[in-house]
């Protein structure tokens, strides 16, 4: 065998740059960009100098002269190289004769991630040389001329290396980062559901796609908002939210239907589910109750789903937001696995156990648990410290947990003083079988409920961590989750209400007299939608009545109504009856896509300090940069002296 041979019977099978490919999210790109007819191969090719990409290749194009464009991603001594594009790696066969010595030099002398166009015949792989793995494995070009459109320097990191880099490195050469096929799969999943969005609103169901400003004024309530200063003095626009006041508006106009891919600010640190910026699928209609709403989006989210996902049915099963704290711990339950909280309060009434009965005998007060299947074989005791250390330091709260030995007996410190018939209620109770360890709590209803619920989340995670599947990465498991309540005491200064959504959400009808005696009391028409934990959408039929909004805004939350003047005045001008909903589209992608992090679908996204680091935003302006606008930066003691030095 020649060295030559054999360099191509090594490179013909799965590596370094095939093993990419073998992702399922390389699959996918491989896939869904695969070229299924001359018309889409033109579409790709039109008005560039290329006849073809790197992914399309198959053994019908063999014979053919063809021209690709791309980034070298990886060279043999001369004799092979793969040419890479935003579809795929095609292999190159670099000439060895002497009358194309000139070419072998170009692409030889190349640096990898250098830009070049090459043009060749395809030819077929040698027998048993083929990669199945590869899309264009059957095939190689043999290339008679070679141009380097653009030398690369060395990089920081090699691009096929996605999933070692730093995700600070990435975000600070996201222009490299995008290369990788991950990024590629990612925005290309998100641009192609939000275009199968835009159809299904305008071209099925006659919504209208309307650009709101985003230079707008303070809203009253809700999260902080990124101030902009004006060159008049004393006077600031703020950037919204998000468009809920314009969208009210817009139904006041006559529109009927509106929606908009929106972007929208919220002066708040990064998390793996939020950051600074976002965008949100804004929605809005007239003359609509909230089961139109969720068949609206029901029929949405079905005809944008990607093929190769999981399919989903609908309807989407429904929860109330009692049910889903009472039963989950949390307004946003992930639903596929079990381990539910179950109320024990009745077990323990009759107990000598003395904090027990000081929870059971308070309002509200009850004795909850969680059963973790088998969890005696998976957690250790550093876990179980673990889990209490969490409940004390994030809740204030005591977890006890119970162990049930393989001669049905318990072991706990204080199962002496329970006596054999409540043990074996217990037992009932949470269907414990030999194995299962127990966490109770005890205490008012919501906070035992939000103590368990987060213990639920971390035994999930230790025992994911110890090669159990309880969350299938691969299944989407949607709920709407509703009944929420319209207010929620403040939490700096309980005796104050605040708007448990937005001040507009209006009251349940069967509780909007109790809006004005007893507002605490009284449920919202607001419907949260949550997918696998995550809520991905929030809205509410809308108050349409000026005066209800004037007393919400005025005599519950003790806001100023002058401050939404606009917005009372168009509501007095024939308002219809009017509701809507905002899908968080990162969120939304990040969970089809299984990323890790909202940054992963997100082209250019910001830090967890709100920072741009390929940048540098946000950056420093001069004195004379700032006096058209009124201000004067009021600098720290240390970084003053700085300054003037």
């Amino acid at each position: 065998m020649s060295f030559r041979h054999g360099l191509r019977l090594l490179y013909s099978q799965p590596c370094l740059f095939s093993r990419e490919l073998n992702r399922p999210w390389c699959r996918y790109v491989s896939n869904s960009l695969a070229l299924s007819s001359e018309k889409r191969a033109s579409d790709f090719n039109s008005f560039v100098a290329r006849t073809n990409t790197c992914g399309e290749l198959r053994s019908a194009h063999v014979g053919q002269e063809v021209t690709l464009c791309g980034w070298i991603q990886y060279q043999r001594q001369g004799l092979f190289l793969v040419l890479r594009d935003f579809q795929g790696l095609t292999q190159i066969i670099i000439p060895q004769d002497e009358a194309h010595s000139h070419v072998k030099k170009v692409l030889y002398d190349a640096p990898l991630e250098s830009v070049v166009r090459v043009t060749g015949t395809v030819i077929s792989r040698p027998p048993g040389q083929k990669n199945p793995r590869m899309p264009t494995g059957d095939i190689e070009v043999n290339v008679k001329t070679a141009e380097v459109l653009n030398s690369c320097k060395k990089l920081p990191f090699e691009i096929k290396d996605f999933i070692k880099k730093s995700e600070a490195l990435r975000m600070q050469y996201r222009y490299l980062d995008l290369r990788s096929f991950q990024m590629q799969h990612n925005l290309r999943l998100r641009s192609q559901m939000v275009m199968k969005m835009r159809e299904y609103l305008c071209n099925l169901h006659g919504f209208v796609d309307v650009e709101t400003p985003t230079l707008f004024k303070r809203t009253p309530g809700g999260a902080k908002e990124f101030v902009v200063p004006s060159r008049e003095p004393g006077r600031f626009y703020c950037l919204p939210q998000s468009p809920q006041q314009f969208k009210q508006l817009l139904m006041v106009g006559g529109l009927d239907r509106y929606f908009q891919v929106a972007r929208c600010y919220r002066d708040e640190g990064s998390k793996p589910d939020r950051q600074p910026e976002f965008t949100q699928i804004d929605i809005e209609m007239s003359f609509v109750d909230q089961a139109g709403i969720r068949r609206l989006i029901e029929g949405l989210l079905q005809y944008s789903w990607p093929n190769e996902s999981s399919p989903i049915t609908t309807p989407f099963p429904s929860m109330s937001y009692a049910e889903a704290l009472a039963e989950y711990g949390t307004d946003k339950p992930d639903t596929r696995f079990g381990m539910k909280i179950t109320d024990v309060s009745d077990v323990f009434r009759r107990t000598e156990i003395g904090f027990v009965q000081n929870a059971v005998n308070k309002p509200q007060g009850s004795v909850k648990a969680i059963c973790i299947p088998q969890g005696v074989r998976h957690l250790q005791n550093k876990d179980f410290e673990s889990l209490k250390e969490s409940a004390k330091s994030q809740f204030n709260q005591e977890v006890l947990h119970l162990i049930l030995k393989p001669d049905e007996s318990l072991k706990s410190p204080f199962s002496k003083f329970l006596s054999e018939e409540q043990q074996s209620e217990l037992i009932q109770a949470l269907k414990v079988q030999a194995d299962d360890v127990v966490l109770l709590a005890a205490g008012e209803h919501e906070k035992v409920c939000l103590v368990l619920g987060n213990m639920r989340l971390e035994c999930a995670n230790f025992l994911e961590s110890r090669g159990l599947v309880l969350r299938d990465p691969t299944a989407f498991h949607f709920l709407w989750v509703v009944d929420f309540p319209l207010f929620l005491p403040k939490e700096e200064n309980p005796a104050k209400l605040e708007s448990a959504h937005h001040p507009f959400t209006a009251p349940h009808p069967s509780d909007t007299g109790l809006l004005y005696s007893e507002p605490a009391k009284v449920r919202s028409q607001h419907y949260d939608l949550v997918l696998n934990g995550s809520e991905i959408g929030g809205g509410s039929i809308r108050i349409h009545n000026a005066e209800q909004q004037r007393f919400v805004l005025e005599t519950v939350l003790k806001e100023d109504p002058e401050l939404l003047s606009h917005l009372l005045e168009a509501l007095k001008c024939g308002a219809p009856p009017h509701g809507g909903i905002a899908l968080g589209l990162d969120r939304l992608i990040c969970l089809v896509a299984g990323a890790p992090s909202i940054r992963d679908v997100i082209a250019f996204p910001k830090s967890f300090k709100g920072h741009d680091l390929m940048s540098n935003a946000p950056d420093y302006i001069t004195t004379e940069e700032l006096e058209p606008y009124h201000i004067q930066v009021a600098w720290p003691a240390a970084e003053a002296e700085a300054n003037k030095n």
